[in-house]
């Protein structure tokens, strides 16, 4: 590696933890999505959301042994790590009781990885 390079790399490994940090920086005329921070999501009905949260209950059911049927999103966040936190208020029926739940889905699309981190009742 020569010295001119070596710079380059040392100059972008200083550079790049100040522009993520900088929460007033705008792109287009909104916030940049800060790496590790949650944002609301905007379009519930999104593809990327329904399948999300779909998965979020057939995972549970498949754990739990539970027949829970999904009905809606009723709010999310999203959270950029490595892949995409997905930490969503979904509504589903247990029987005839309509109740919500939280669920996390950690999802890496360019794997087609999908985990169900954690699905609990829904307090808030």
């Amino acid at each position: 590696m020569t010295i001119k390079s070596e710079s380059i790399i040392l100059i972008l490994t200083l550079l790049i933890p100040l522009v993520l940090s900088d929460d007033s920086a705008a792109v287009g005329g909104r916030k940049a999505a800060m790496v590790g921070g949650w944002r609301q999501i905007k379009d519930l009905n999104a593809p990327e959301v329904q399948e999300a949260a779909q998965f979020a209950v057939t995972e549970y059911n498949k754990e739990a042994g539970t027949h829970l049927d999904y009905q809606s999103v009723v709010s999310g966040e999203t959270q950029v790590v490595a892949g995409t936190n997905y930490r969503l208020v979904i509504s589903a029926k247990d029987g005839a009781v309509s109740r919500n739940y939280e669920a996390v889905v950690w999802v890496k699309p360019w794997e087609h990885y999908r985990n169900l981190t954690s699905f609990r009742k829904f307090s808030g």
